[in-house]
Parts: C-alpha cells; sequence; structure tokens
C-alpha cells in the first residue's frame, strides 16, 4: 500500500520526475531557498548536489558538507525532505569532464525510475550566474530557470562573517535575516562559538593584512608560484603548514619565484633550500615528467595566483629519500597515494596532484 506521501505525490502532476540543483552552498541562503522551493513545485524529486565536498576549511569553504546538509534539511519540513536527496560532490578544478561524470552518476545512482522508464531530468538554477554554463555542460537534462533572488551573495555573507569577532555579531544581530533562513542563521550562531570559527577569523585578518600591502598598487596584484609533485614508489612529497592560512594542513612542496630565475629552477631551489631533499638536481631533472600552469581564479586565498607545478617520478626504489629540512622550512614527509585525502590538502593541492597522477574521484564519506 502506498504511503500518504507517496499518494499525494502521484495525485500531483508535475513537470518533472526528478530536478537537479547543483551549488555550494557556503552558507545556504534565501536564493538558494527560492530555487529549491520551486524545484518541489515542479518535480516529483528534487536531488541537491553540494560542490567542494571534502575539501578542508578555508574562508571560500568555510563549512563541511555534513553541516551544509543539516543546514539545508533544517530548512524544510518532514514531508518535503522526504523528496529532497542532499548529496555530496568533488569538485573537479582543472577537468570539465571528470565533474560531468560525476554529476551523471550522482544523478544516475539517486535518481528513481517511473514505472520502468529514465525519469525525465531538469537542470534547475537561477536565470544568471553560472546555470547557463550548467546547461551547455549537460544537453541531455533540460533546463529550468528560476528568477536571481537580488542582493544576496554567499561570499558576502561569508566576509561580513569572518571580518572579525565583533562585526560577526553584529552581522548575525543585524543584517543576517536578510539574507539567511532561521535555521541556517541558528547554526552560524552555534559555529561562530567554535575553534574553527576563531581559526578562520584569524585567516581573514591576515588576508586584510595582505591586501592592505598591496592597496596602493596600480593594478591588482597577480603573484606567480612553483609546487613540486614528487612521486617515488606509491609516495609523494607534501609539507605540513605551520602557520595560517591552512595551518596544519598538507601541501605541495613550493613557494613565490625570485626576479631573476626561471621556474623550474625556482622549484628546484624550493626543493633544495627548504626541504634539503637528498636526490641530486640532474637525477631530478631527468625524473621531469611534465608540468602545467594551473590558474583557477579562487585557488588561493591571497588573491590572484598562478601555479606552474612540475611532476618529477622518480625511479623506484625501496628506500624513499631522506629530507632533512632547513632551519625554519617546512614539515616534510612522504604520503602513500591511497592515504590521499582532499580534506587534508591545502587549496588547490590535491586537484594538482590528481590531474598528474589521475587519481580517482569517488570518495564514499561526506
Amino acid at each position: 500500500m502506498a504511503s500518504p506521501q507517496q499518494a499525494r505525490s502521484a495525485q500531483h502532476d508535475y513537470d518533472f520526475d526528478c530536478l537537479v540543483f547543483i551549488g555550494r552552498f557556503q552558507p545556504p541562503h534565501l536564493g538558494h531557498l527560492a530555487v529549491i522551493h520551486q524545484a518541489l513545485k515542479r518535480a516529483r524529486q528534487v536531488i541537491v548536489l553540494v560542490g567542494s565536498a571534502w575539501q578542508a576549511r578555508s574562508l571560500r569553504n568555510p563549512w563541511r558538507f555534513d553541516e551544509r546538509q543539516a543546514m539545508l534539511r533544517g530548512c524544510f519540513d518532514e514531508e518535503d525532505n522526504q523528496r529532497l536527496d542532499i548529496e555530496p560532490l568533488l569538485d573537479a578544478l582543472y577537468n570539465d569532464d571528470v565533474w560531468v561524470r560525476d554529476v551523471q552518476r550522482k544523478v544516475r545512482d539517486v535518481a528513481s525510475p517511473q514505472h520502468g522508464r529514465l525519469p525525465r531530468t531538469g537542470l534547475i538554477g537561477a536565470s544568471r550566474g553560472q546555470s547557463s554554463y550548467y546547461l551547455s555542460l549537460f544537453p541531455q537534462w533540460e533546463s529550468v530557470s528560476v528568477p536571481l533572488v537580488e542582493g544576496i551573495s554567499a561570499s558576502q555573507i561569508r566576509e561580513r562573517l569572518f571580518r572579525s569577532h565583533s562585526s560577526a555579531g553584529d552581522y548575525l544581530s543585524t543584517g543576517a535575516a536578510h539574507d539567511l533562513p532561521p535555521s541556517v542563521h541558528a547554526a552560524l550562531g552555534t559555529f561562530a562559538d567554535e575553534e574553527p570559527f576563531q581559526r578562520l577569523i584569524e585567516e581573514q585578518q591576515l588576508l586584510e593584512q595582505y591586501r592592505s600591502a598591496w592597496a596602493e598598487a596600480p593594478y591588482p596584484p597577480i603573484f606567480v608560484t612553483v609546487n613540486a609533485v614528487v612521486v617515488q614508489s606509491g609516495h609523494v612529497l607534501l609539507v605540513k603548514r605551520t602557520a595560517a592560512p591552512g595551518k596544519g594542513l598538507l601541501a605541495l612542496p613550493g613557494g613565490f619565484i625570485n626576479p631573476h630565475e626561471r621556474l623550474l629552477d625556482a622549484c628546484l631551489r624550493e626543493l633544495r633550500e627548504r626541504l634539503r631533499l637528498k636526490v641530486p638536481e640532474p637525477v631530478l631533472k631527468g625524473s621531469l615528467r611534465g608540468q602545467r600552469l594551473f590558474d583557477e581564479p579562487h585557488r588561493s586565498w591571497r588573491g590572484r595566483t598562478l601555479a606552474e607545478a612540475f611532476y618529477f617520478a622518480l625511479r623506484p626504489e625501496q628506500q624513499l629519500p631522506q629530507l632533512k629540512p632547513a632551519k625554519g622550512g617546512d614539515h616534510a614527509r612522504w604520503v602513500a597515494l591511497a592515504d590521499l585525502e582532499p580534506e587534508s590538502l591545502f587549496e588547490d593541492h590535491f586537484f594538482i596532484i590528481q590531474n598528474f597522477l589521475g587519481l580517482p574521484a569517488d570518495f564514499g564519506g561526506s
């Protein structure tokens, strides 16, 4: 016998069997809710794909997937939640094809077949922003546009929240009600009392200092850095960051280039001086298997920062090369490829490694 909810759904003449809404929801706001409410009116099932899952906490990604999922669930009653599927989605910053495949797989696995046929599926989003770009990647799905809720921006919400502890309190007590559903407002109030919030406040203060140092520049600065992806015997060379931003996270060795050096020379210098990697420079150069510029606009907290990464594939050996960090240098270690987790890596470094090594993008947790 059908449940009352199933009976009500059967009586409703929906336009779609399934509507898909893709977003980062950092945090969920009233604009997101307007899209989901419209989707619930028009589709029997709504799949919400939450991007930037499994990312380390940062000013751009303050909340983990499970926290965002709970915030979204708290905005809907039990009946609506029964028709909502909220799933994590890993970014694939430098490979649209991988990202599209992951979205297709998620929808295929979650969408409910209707009477033995494939569900009629659509992609829903605000009438501006990235929805038109998404449409070009999924021509097999129909497009549904929802009017944009003006004046609400997740990036502005984050900046107001983390600008300083006092202003965060002011924002939550005054301006947040215009942007956030009550359940999300309450969740952010609880989060503001927790340790991760304090670390993000510290990072925001550092960012403001960084910006003020370049405030008089005639043009917005563009920084150039180098990174080394050094792999041997199923391990990759990483360093543990000892200060904000990203304190405690693992990162690829690297840094800023000097004014009068070439990119490869800068990369080799970082390995030699900061890590004192016990591999002769001719061997490193002979192990170079590729290089690429990584230029995702939001990849770094510093602003527009380009990273040229070099991939060194060292010959397999029983013993991994020794590491002797210089005084004041980074804490380096060899990490097994099977132990790499996106949420433990700084900025886009997981995706840089993935680009060279072809690591799978599927993760089972939340």
